[in-house]
């Protein structure tokens, strides 16, 4: 089991690192990507939602919103549940180029994919249900 777990972490960071190169296409340094990704893909947030989702502090979250919402990716909106609270919602340019970034991504990996057989293929979706299965 450890075997498995070890040669599946290690092969899903090289996976990631290869098809990371395709994020470069967006013109976003690394953190504003990851963050933005995080509005596009999870909904509105509260920075400090947003910050614990990216594992940093606060100001440094802050300074990313920042430039996100300087580049127009981003806007700032009021809480209407809480009056004192700003949520961050993405932009449509935000979710578009978020969107063109995962689709570059996915035709990235989907040419790697059509190296292998039908039979072999099989096996990755399988595995793919596997792995949805014992994360969720």
């Amino acid at each position: 089991m450890h075997r498995a777990a070890d040669r599946m972490h290690k092969q899903s960071i090289r996976l990631l690192r290869r098809l990371r190169r395709e994020d470069s296409a967006t013109g976003l340094p690394p953190a504003r990507a990851s963050a933005l990704s995080v509005l596009v893909f999870g909904g509105p947030s509260s920075l400090g939602d947003l910050a614990a989702a990216e594992q940093v502090r606060a100001p440094t979250m802050s300074r990313v919103v920042a430039a996100m919402v300087a580049d127009g990716l981003v806007t700032r909106e009021g809480d209407p549940e809480d009056g004192r609270a700003v949520r961050l919602r993405a932009t449509a340019r935000g979710v578009r180029l978020l969107q063109q970034g995962r689709a570059r991504r996915l035709r990235a990996f989907a040419d790697m994919l059509s190296e292998l057989d039908d039979t072999e293929l099989a096996t990755v979706v399988a595995a793919a249900d596997l792995l949805e299965r014992v994360i969720r």
